[in-house]
C-alpha cells in the first residue's frame, strides 16, 4: 500500500479512491467471436488488415482500415493490402471439420466469402487463383460463374460421417449479387481431407487475402474490388 507523508502526519487511499478503483475493475470484460472480429495480424496476403464483417450481408456497412497504405496506381486509400499470389496455411493436428454455412456479403472496397464449419481443431487452406474449376475427384470442368476463379482449398477437412456435422447443401452455389466483384461461391464437397469450393470473380484476378475467425470457426476470403 502506497503511503505519503506531509510533515509526521501518514494516511491512505480513502473509501471513494478505493470504490473508484473497484468500479475499474469490475467494467472489465471479455466475449466470444463474431463476424465482425478483425483477422489475424499477420496472413500470406496482408501485413496488418482489420475489416469488418457481418453475418448477415449485405445489411451492415463495412468499415474500411484507416492504416490501410494507398494503392500504388491511386492516391486513394484500399481498404486492405493484397495480393494475387497462393495464400496458405497448415491446421491444427486436431483438425477434422465440415463445412456448414457459405454467406457472400458486398462491402465498401471488397467482397467478403465466409465458409462456416463444424467439428474440432483449426482448418488451414491454401487459396489461389487456376485458369479452370476442376473437381479434385474426377477431374471434370465444373460450371461457376465468373472470369477469374479462386480455388479454395480447407484442409483439416472430414466427411460428414467423421465430424458427426451436416454439409451444408442449399443454396449450393452461393450468389454474390449484381454490384460486387464475387460472382458466386461453389461447394464441391470433401475429397481425401480437403473441402473444395470456388470462388467465382468478375474481371481480372483481384487481390484477396485470407484469414479465420472463431466461435464459430470460420474461414474468410475477401477479394479486394478496386473500381
Amino acid at each position: 500500500m502506497t503511503t505519503r507523508r506531509a510533515g509526521t502526519a501518514r494516511f491512505t487511499p480513502t473509501a471513494a479512491t478505493a470504490t473508484v478503483l473497484a468500479l475499474t475493475l469490475a467494467a472489465c470484460s471479455t466475449g466470444g467471436g463474431t463476424d465482425d472480429d478483425p483477422p489475424p495480424s499477420a496472413t500470406a496476403t496482408s501485413e496488418a488488415p482489420s475489416p469488418t464483417e457481418t453475418s448477415e450481408p449485405p445489411a451492415e456497412t463495412a468499415t474500411d482500415d484507416p492504416t490501410a497504405p494507398a494503392d500504388e496506381s491511386s492516391d486513394a486509400p484500399v481498404p486492405f493490402p493484397a495480393n494475387t499470389e497462393p495464400d496458405v496455411q497448415e491446421p491444427t493436428a486436431d483438425a477434422l471439420l465440415t463445412v456448414t454455412d457459405i454467406r457472400v456479403g458486398h462491402h465498401d472496397g471488397y467482397d467478403r466469402a465466409v465458409l462456416e464449419l463444424g467439428g474440432t481443431g483449426t482448418p488451414g487452406w491454401r487459396v489461389e487463383y487456376v485458369d479452370r474449376p476442376v473437381g479434385d475427384g474426377k477431374g471434370d470442368v465444373v460450371e461457376v460463374d465468373g472470369d477469374a476463379f479462386l480455388q479454395v482449398m480447407i484442409s483439416g477437412s472430414g466427411y460428414p460421417m467423421d465430424t458427426g456435422v451436416e454439409e451444408h447443401s442449399e443454396p449450393n452455389p452461393v450468389e454474390g449479387g449484381d454490384d460486387g466483384v464475387i460472382e458466386e461461391v461453389r461447394l464441391l464437397g470433401v475429397f481425401e481431407g480437403y473441402t473444395q469450393a470456388f470462388v467465382g470473380v468478375d474481371g481480372e484476378q483481384r487481390p484477396f487475402r485470407v484469414f479465420a475467425l472463431e466461435n464459430p470457426t470460420r474461414v474468410v476470403v475477401d477479394v479486394r474490388d478496386d473500381g
